[in-house]
């Protein structure tokens, strides 16, 4: 049955009823999940604005503590700002601070207080200004600047990195030191130092500088003079007292005379010793670089010492490398000083046994050699404890051993100081009671490149015989006889001399004089009388050589090897060997000449010192008493040789040599020898005379054997050892 419309109708209405509820289900669950994320959403609003307001407390807290910070820090900065000014007050010295365009930011009160009459100086005030004050006011001295030149000097000073010191005075005395630094933005911090106090220190200190100074040229002025002043007597005492000992006197008298001699020579070793150690002392010593044989020297050493040696009948040797060059550049003379000191002191403390003078050398780069030279003795010794002590100065080992010794103590530390200045190094072994060995190191250069050896003699000359008693001669002749390949033999009495020439067959004699022989010219005639056929050499000094009768040859002290290998050569070349034909050789001896000899000496005493000193020299001797004379002498007598005195009346020594070299030049003559005989020693002495002119340096006291020995040398060079007559200089 089909469905009226009413129901139909109903039908659709009961379905959109029924979609309405589900509709109206929908949005109710809708809002409410709405709702419920509103309520969650206003919760969480809720819990920000909670955190909000808890998060604005605490910043709120933060910021007020920041803030009080912030004032503590800035009370803290101004109150370490004003303790830092008031520490810049407080000081002395001036401080400054400008900025990049040089204008004064802050200064303290010492910085301003000396711009007086500117009180206008203050914070923003242009450097430009503080210099126009100083100018305007005077209140800096500007040394040799006019204005403008000082002002664009302080000027500029600014403009560079590195700004270097300056110094200023100040009107009243003040001296201050501008020290700047420039900033990181550019500025300039000034530093004004005070320094009035340190230059008064070093105007006090140079002051005291120059009256030591002055004290010490008057010294050294006083030393020379005083030198002068004793060495000039001293030279009549000791040479009058050599003079005196040639003669024949009673053995009391002899004692008197030896006494006088000893003490001279005593006093003269005091004087070259005080004058050396104040020198060493001023670090006014100075060492000459020259050419010289150390073997010479070494013999000329063991010759001075020889007498004492005699005397106390010890035994002295000479041990020199016979591989070792002779010739070296150095100071001759500070050697020899060095030598004398250690081989005198090592003969003085020797009562028994021996003194040894060894030699050696190793090899250096450029051509130098590293010398050793020790000395060593049998004598009384030091303690361990105590060999540093004698190198001081004044010290003597003070104990009942060595008390009888005198000396001044100086020998030692001027020894010691002089190797030091010379690059080497001096050293002591000792044992008490036993001896000695002082040493020394120095490296000096060869001064020439030829063997220290000489060729060897001929094979005809193969033996000679050494005629004198056992001393430093016969060690030297020994060794050097054995160097230039022959055997030498000895004869130490003349008793025994016929059965030792059989026995040996000598082709040569060397006979010399010592302590307990025979005089040396009965010696030669003893010898001539038993080996009549022998070439005979007489080994003397430069004094004696008058002695020895012709015709002897004559072999002169310090034996060189040179001198020895000549004099043997000549016999060996004569073919005057044993058994052969017997006849004279030819005189070698130069017969007596007028041989002219000017002497300038205004002491009366050392004229006739002088005098007496040459009486056997073969020669014609004029003696004046100044320059003047000797100039107008020089004229008259045309002297081969001239003694010049140097401090002389009128006209000294060096003004007349002058004189005489410019007569030379003006006439073209050759340079006559002039050998200075003074008293001034002093270091300096002898290159400031020979400036002059002068060609030889003696000092006074004068040595007979020196005199003699320079005199010979030169006749020699003037005559020719072999004329019957003197050549004149003008032929």
């Amino acid at each position: 049955m089909d469905a009226s419309p009413f129901d139909t109708e109903l039908a659709e209405e009961r379905r959109a009823r029924l979609a309405a509820e589900r509709l109206l289900q929908q949005k109710q669950s809708e809002l409410k999940t709405a709702n419920r994320k509103l309520n969650e959403h206003a919760l969480s609003l809720s819990d920000q604005i909670v955190d909000q307001r808890r998060l604005m407390q605490e910043l709120k807290g933060e910021n007020s503590q920041v803030q009080q910070d912030l004032a503590d820090a800035n009370v803290k900065v101004v109150e370490v700002e004003r303790l830092l000014w008031n520490a810049i007050e407080s000081i002395q010295d001036g401080f400054a601070l400008f900025d990049k365009n040089l204008n004064l930011i802050a200064a303290n009160h010492p910085y301003i207080s000396v711009l007086e009459g500117a009180e206008h100086i203050g914070p923003g005030v242009h450097f430009d200004s503080i210099l126009d004050v100083c100018l305007d006011e005077g209140l800096v001295d500007l040394g040799d600047k006019s204005e403008d030149e000082w002002y664009d000097f302080m000027l500029d000073r600014w403009t560079h990195d590195v700004i270097e010191p300056v110094t200023l005075r100040f009107w009243n005395g003040m001296y201050v030191k501008l020290v700047d630094r420039r900033t990181n933005e550019g500025g300039i911090v000034s530093l004004a130092l005070n320094i009035t106090d340190s230059i008064q220190r070093e105007e006090d200190l140079r002051e005291a500088r120059d009256k030591a100074q002055a004290a010490d040229r008057a010294k050294s002025a006083f030393l020379a003079k005083m030198s002068h002043e004793l060495r000039t007597p001293m030279n009549g005492v000791v040479g009058m007292a050599d003079l005196l000992l040639e003669n024949d006197l009673d053995e009391e008298s002899q004692l008197y005379v030896s006494t006088i001699k000893s003490s001279g020579d005593a006093l003269l070793d005091i004087i070259n010793d005080v004058l050396d150690f104040s020198k060493i002392e001023a670090d006014r010593i100075g060492l000459k670089e020259e050419a010289f044989d150390l073997e010479r020297i070494v013999q000329e050493v063991a010759l001075i010492v020889e007498p004492t040696v005699q005397q106390k009948r010890i035994r002295l040797d000479v041990d020199y490398d016979q591989f070792l060059p002779t010739e070296f550049i150095g100071d001759r003379g500070r050697i020899r000083q060095i030598l004398i000191n250690l081989v005198g002191n090592a003969v003085k403390f020797t009562n028994e046994g021996h003194v040894l003078i060894r030699v050696v050398g190793l090899p250096l780069e450029d051509e130098k050699i590293q010398l050793h030279i020790t000395v060593e003795d049998t004598g009384i010794g030091i303690d361990a404890d105590k060999v540093e002590h004698v190198f001081g100065e004044f010290n003597q080992i003070e104990e009942d051993a060595n008390r009888k010794y005198e000396g001044t103590g100086l020998g030692l530390a001027i020894t010691r100081r002089l190797i030091e200045r010379m690059g080497g190094e001096v050293w002591i072994d000792s044992i008490k009671g036993e001896g000695s060995s002082f040493g020394f190191a120095v490296p000096l250069p060869i001064a020439t490149t030829r063997e220290a050896t000489i060729s060897a003699l001929p094979d005809s000359l193969k033996t000679v015989l050494l005629v004198g008693p056992a001393s430093v001669n016969q060690s030297v002749l020994r060794r050097q006889i054995n160097l230039l390949g022959c055997k030498a033999e000895f004869c130490e009495s003349i008793a025994a001399l016929p059965e030792i020439l059989n026995a040996t067959n000598p082709d040569v004699i060397i006979a010399f004089q010592g302590q307990g022989f025979e005089d040396l010219p009965c010696v030669i005639d003893r010898t001539k009388e038993a080996a009549s056929n022998i070439p005979i050499i007489a080994l003397v000094s430069p004094a004696d050589a008058a002695k020895i009768a012709e015709p002897t040859r004559l072999l002169t002290k310090p034996i060189m090897r040179s001198a020895l290998f000549d004099k043997l050569l000549d016999c060996a070349t004569e073919g005057n060997s044993r058994g052969g034909n017997n006849r004279d050789p030819k005189p070698v001896v130069m017969k007596p000449a007028k041989f002219r000899v000017l002497a300038a000496e205004d002491n009366k005493t050392n004229q006739l010192v002088f005098r007496k000193m040459l009486k056997n020299v073969e020669m014609d001797l004029t003696v004046v008493e100044n320059g003047r004379e000797a100039v107008d002498a020089y004229e008259k007598v045309d002297p081969h040789m001239i003694f010049m005195d140097i401090s002389m009346p009128e006209m000294d020594g060096m003004e007349a040599t002058a004189k005489i070299r410019k007569i030379e030049r003006q006439q073209g003559k050759d340079p006559v020898p002039i050998c200075a005989m003074t008293a001034h020693a002093m270091d300096g002495d002898k290159e400031r005379i020979s400036d002059y002119g002068l060609d030889y340096y003696l000092t006074k006291p004068l040595s007979r054997q020196a005199l003699t020995g320079l005199i010979s040398a030169i006749k020699i060079r003037t005559f020719g050892p072999e004329e019957d007559e003197p050549v004149s200089k003008e032929a």
